[in-house]
């Protein structure tokens, strides 16, 4: 064991609707517009030897073939494959039944793995960007939410359950209304929904419905996401480490604000995957859910941060006919086709 390995034992470990386990606390691997493919596998190299068991993964990370070689050194060298929950994404423009079942493959041959913990749809919409792309990208061919298109998908992905590729299917970057229509035609059900997840965006009613359909919530940008891309920050933008009460209660535990914003989604119940290369803050981040647990008032104190400031608002996944990122998200509970909630008349 490396010296510097977190005691988990008191970490939080969440049941999946199959009964399968998974770590109340992953590694993120998104950071592909700032920092190295290499930095990010010596990340995860140095969060398994600190004790995190569960790495967030996806192909348009564009790092999965690095990962890969860190996963295979890590169970080379002892850590058994049981002990590690990895789950991965695929990728927009790999919707067609067929490249949904040869991206599973690809991602498993990059990682090295036999088998997915876990294998999600990264955005319910077959809407493409390539990466680094600014804030006005758009793809010509971009469509609305389509149940029946998204379905075509999902079907491959049930199948990837049956052929033993992954062992649970899940969506990500969804809403209620698309919820409601998956679970009504799946016949595997989603075991995940990653979302964003953080205090100034707490997301209580869609947390419920997924907690509630027995959805395990595992929430990305749980600090508030600082080093996100700069297309995906705006003037209006609120950041959580720096709100009054945040402040405060890291004040009373004697720690940095972020430590309260890990501390408060483990509490709630969610699987935050926070991300850094930095050693000292991914252990912090896994350390943090071992011990000194926030109080129930400090987590009710914490309920009056959310303002619903969404950071990830996706403009860039936009179709023809629609012209604000809220069409993405189903705001008044309703889908908007082609035409969004922003324009009048559909095209044909």
């Amino acid at each position: 064991m490396s010296p510097d390995a977190v005691n988990t034992a008191n970490l939080p470990i969440r049941t999946l609707y199959t009964g399968a386990k998974m770590p109340g606390v992953g590694i993120g691997t998104f950071g592909s517009d700032r920092f190295k493919g290499e930095d990010i596998a010596d990340a995860v190299s140095g969060a398994l030897r600190v004790g995190y068991r569960f790495v967030d993964c996806a192909a348009c990370y564009g790092n999965e073939n690095l990962i890969g070689q860190v996963l295979k050194e890590a169970t080379d060298g002892g850590l058994p494959r049981e002990e590690l929950f990895v789950m991965s994404k695929l990728w927009n423009d790999r919707h067609e039944p067929e490249d949904v079942i040869a991206s599973c493959k690809q991602t498993l041959k990059d990682l090295q793995l036999d088998y997915l913990d876990c294998y999600l749809v990264h955005w319910p919409f077959p809407n493409f960007h390539p990466a680094g792309c600014d804030v006005d990208s758009r793809w010509p061919d971009a469509r609305p939410y389509i149940h029946e298109e998204f379905m075509r998908t999902w079907r491959a992905m049930e199948s990837l359950v049956d052929m033993g590729l992954c062992r649970h299917i899940g969506t990500s970057n969804v809403t209620i209304p698309k919820l409601e229509l998956i679970l009504r035609d799946a016949r595997i059900k989603p075991a995940v929904n990653e979302m964003e997840l953080h205090p100034c965006f707490q997301q209580g009613e869609l947390f419920r419905y997924c907690i509630d359909h027995q959805i395990q919530p595992v929430g990305f940008c749980p600090i508030g996401s600082p080093t996100r891309p700069d297309r995906d920050k705006t003037e209006d933008d609120l950041t959580d480490i720096e709100q009054p009460v945040v402040k405060r209660i890291a004040e009373a535990h004697g720690v940095h604000p972020a430590v309260i914003c890990v501390k408060w989604a483990v509490a709630r119940g969610q699987v935050p995957i926070p991300f850094s290369i930095r050693p000292a803050e991914y252990r912090s981040n896994l350390q943090c859910a071992t011990e000194d647990p926030l109080s129930p008032e400090e987590l009710e104190a914490l309920k009056s941060v959310d303002r619903n400031c969404r950071l990830i608002k996706g403009p860039v996944f936009l179709w023809p006919g629609a012209n604000s990122w809220l069409d993405l998200w189903d705001v008044d509970g309703t889908i908007p086709g082609w035409n969004g909630y922003t324009q009048e008349d559909a095209p044909c």
